[in-house]
């Protein structure tokens, strides 16, 4: 999940900003990048969304950082 923090860093987004592009509860979300809880297929789509990456790369199956192209019916809502 170390991953998932130094790229939600780079972005300069805090846990609460990421609540408010998941609609991940704050306190979840904390347990998502500390390991203590496994996200959901859900909450890693949203997830990746909102910080422009990949699901592969939050789950560590790709170094790169940059998302595929998207289909125009993946947006975060």
């Amino acid at each position: 999940m170390q991953r998932l923090k130094e790229l939600r860093k780079e972005r300069g987004f805090t846990q609460v900003k990421m609540q408010m592009l998941t609609g991940i509860d704050q306190s979840d979300y904390s347990k998502i990048e500390t390991g203590k809880r496994f996200y959901t297929f859900e909450q890693c789509k949203r997830i990746a969304l909102a910080l422009d990456t990949s699901m592969d790369y939050l789950a560590g199956l790709t170094d790169e950082k940059n998302p595929y192209p998207r289909s125009l019916n993946n947006k975060l809502k």
